[in-house]
């Protein structure tokens, strides 16, 4: 190796230490390190002035004078306002020490130029040599020039920008590494409805704008409301539309934590964007070639404890990027207001079953649509958001549906949750609170899918869409079963109602019945195997182990969120879950919203013909909401009668008996024996002792 190639390795390798013991450093403590370096040598140059430095500082005050005459002063007055750079700086800005130095250079050559226009051999040689630009454009035009680059200069130091306008400012804000600001968008606008307003001049006002848009939600074909009169939906001014901002605290400085502890444990790797969500901040970060990703996956206690917040996720990789992405808690999260999400495009252009699940981690507002799915499964602990879900998903319908064009049938064995929406004209029957009508709902249901199967049949048409097109006159409603806890009827009539469940989820999607299933213990006993295959969507909210959200999701993920609506959720459209944090929706709206349906929609007397004049506001009378759940809950058994005659010819009854002369199962013996016991013709069992025989054998009384 030859010499010159020597000293241009060592060079290069001397630079690449330094480089790397730069980038252990924390920015902030490199600025102030620069800071009290420059303070240092500020007290020096002033020491050296008055003669105070020793030999060393005589020397320097005498050559400096030479070259700079009264220019020597700049050194101390610009080494101070370097050092104020530097140590008041805030993080976010970026600093380049080159050009700080050059900068400096620029100003001090300026000063000196100006002192010798202005005092003629005062400047020094420097000055002197600087200051002849006024033989070559004039002593004005001189002073203007120098004086431009010196408050350049200064401007370049300080790397601080002349704020003349405020528009210009907020267009550079977020063109940091920041992908969206902290603040989200409360008036979102297609291209097209700006240009609109455009043209016509920002007429309209808020209030107009609300009222318009709700509106909009409820925008149905004439003929299917031929049978309601005035049905008006709630206006949009019932909810809350605040939008809040999140704390995400030190954005770089955390970035710079994430990129030391990687690269401590031997993974370099390459900052990328920020994402500012309503409880998360999302950190992205690309590895260098060669790193297996499941080593950064393991890490998740050292950048919790680096970072000093809990639980940390990280999504190795982000779906569509090859960036991997870290999910840090917000030090205060900011409420998603169901209200704020009404006006988004997403929202009033989606279908008649289309709700709003709330805003992911770059703060885009999420809508799903239920008839694409076609069937939802929620799951989350006590306080993780489930009921709040619930709420958000049953109020977005309301807001898009008239009774009309949309049936529900309320199931809340807690009998806390959905009562609220007792006696709105949505409802099939009032909300179902006991476990045996639960099972008559799904019996009931299935009956009804079959009858929708044959109507769909004898037009020819494939789903509910096609069919309503044909029969315009008389269309299809939607039908959606809500189930606030699915855990309490499955440990009931667990067989009964998953075999329902799975026949509906299986073939009601072209027919319009959906299903929305929401359980806080997610146990295979609960969701079972044969539900999660019929039930692609999925929304898991905060569960209290790994095993629960390996149970609802397939994977880990779902324990380590925070609660509060923060969840996870997958679709068959998405490879995989998409974390969002939850529209929310208070008691009091949720009370207003129903109230109002409540009293502009009750019951009023026509005048057209004496049958109507009991009924409600409908033309004619509403037939399904006087289905009767209790004639499907499987009392009448069809082995019912020959059941009760050997009950009433042998004079005793016993399962074991039964199923000895019936040839069925223990099961069914026993359900047999149990409507027997309700209709008062056995009494009840009592340990070993036989049942008492109420029916005489020869009178069947």
């Amino acid at each position: 190796m030859s010499n010159k190639s020597k000293k241009s390795f060592e060079r290069k390798n001397f630079g690449g230490k330094i480089k790397f013991l730069r980038s252990q450093i924390h920015p902030e403590t490199e600025r102030s390190i620069l800071g009290i370096f420059f303070i240092g040598v500020t007290a020096i140059f002033i020491l050296a002035s008055f003669g105070k430095a020793g030999p060393a500082g005589d020397f320097i005050f005498k050559i400096f004078s030479k070259l700079f005459g009264l220019g020597y002063y700049l050194i101390p007055i610009i080494f101070t306002i370097m050092a104020v750079s530097f140590l008041s700086e805030k993080e976010e800005k970026e600093r380049n020490l080159s050009i700080t130095f050059i900068g400096a250079i620029l100003f001090i050559a300026a000063g000196l130029g100006l002192i010798d226009i202005l005092y003629p051999d005062k400047g020094g040689l420097i000055g002197e040599w600087i200051g002849s630009l006024e033989y070559l454009f004039g002593n004005t035009s001189a002073i203007i020039i120098t004086a431009t680059i010196l408050i350049a200069s200064l401007l370049l130091i300080l790397n601080f920008p002349l704020k003349l306008w405020r528009q210009k400012e907020k267009e550079d804000a977020p063109q940091v590494i920041i992908q969206n600001p902290a603040s989200f968008p409360s008036s979102p606008k297609s291209s097209e409805t700006e240009s609109e307003s455009k043209k016509e001049g920002d007429k309209t006002d808020g209030e107009e704008l609300k009222i318009e848009n709700s509106k909009s939600f409820f925008a149905p074909q004439k003929k299917s409301l031929a049978k309601i009169k005035n049905y008006t939906p709630p206006p949009l001014s019932l909810l809350k539309s605040s939008i809040e901002k999140p704390t995400s605290g030190d954005l770089r400085a955390n970035a710079n934590i994430i990129k030391r502890t990687l690269e401590s444990f031997g993974i370099p790797v390459e900052m990328g964007e920020i994402s500012i969500g309503p409880k998360v901040t999302r950190y992205t970060l690309k590895p260098a070639e060669g790193i297996k990703l499941s080593r950064i996956t393991t890490l998740n206690q050292d950048l919790s404890l680096a970072l000093a917040a809990h639980p940390i996720r990280i999504e190795a990789p982000i779906p569509g990027k090859s960036f991997v992405g870290i999910e840090v808690p917000n030090k205060s999260a900011a409420i998603v207001r169901l209200g704020s999400l009404m006006s988004f495009p997403e929202f009033t252009n989606s279908g008649p079953l289309g709700f709003i699940i709330g805003r992911d981690v770059s703060g885009e507002p999420i809508v799903a649509d239920i008839a694409k799915m076609p069937h939802l499964l929620i799951a989350g602990s006590t306080g993780s958001g489930k009921s709040v879900a619930i709420h958000t998903l049953l109020v977005s319908l309301l807001y898009k549906n008239s009774p009309d064009t949309l049936k529900l049938i309320l199931i809340d064995p807690k009998r806390v949750e959905l009562t609220v929406y007792n006696n709105i004209p949505h409802l099939i029957s009032p909300v179902i609170t006991e476990g045996k009508k639960s099972l008559g709902v799904f019996r009931w249901a299935i009956e009804e899918m079959e009858k929708r199967y044959e109507k769909l049949q004898s037009v020819g048409a494939r789903d509910i869409k096609s069919y309503n097109k044909l029969q315009t006159q008389d269309p299809l409603n939607y039908l959606v079963i809500v189930v606030d806890e699915l855990a309490d009827l499955m440990s009931t009539y667990g067989r009964d109602i998953e075999s329902s469940i799975v026949r509906l989820a299986q073939m009601a999607r072209a027919t319009g019945i959906h299903l929305v299933l929401s359980t806080q213990r997610p146990s295979v006993e609960v969701i079972t195997g044969l539900i999660k295959a019929n039930i692609t969507s999925r929304m898991a909210l905060q569960v209290a182990s790994q095993i629960d959200s390996r149970t609802i999701l397939d994977m880990a993920g779902a324990e380590k969120l925070l609660g509060g609506g923060d969840m996870l959720f997958v679709s068959s459209d998405l490879s995989k879950p998409k974390r969002i944090q939850g529209a929310y929706i208070s008691e009091e709206e949720l009370h207003k919203v129903t109230d109002f349906i409540r009293e502009n929609n009750e019951a009023t007397q026509t005048e057209e013909s004496e049958e109507n004049k009991n009924t409600s506001k409908f033309e004619t009378p509403e037939p399904n909401r006087d289905v009767n759940f209790d004639d499907y809950t499987g009392d009448d058994d069809d082995l019912y009668d020959e059941a009760l005659t050997v009950v009433r010819d042998a004079q005793k009854a016993s399962a074991s008996l039964l199923q000895r002369r019936l040839a069925i199962g223990y099961a069914r013996a026993a359900r047999l024996l149990d409507i027997m016991e309700e209709r008062g013709i056995v009494g009840p069992g009592d340990g070993a002792k036989p049942r008492e025989v109420y029916i005489n054998k020869e009178t069947g009384v």
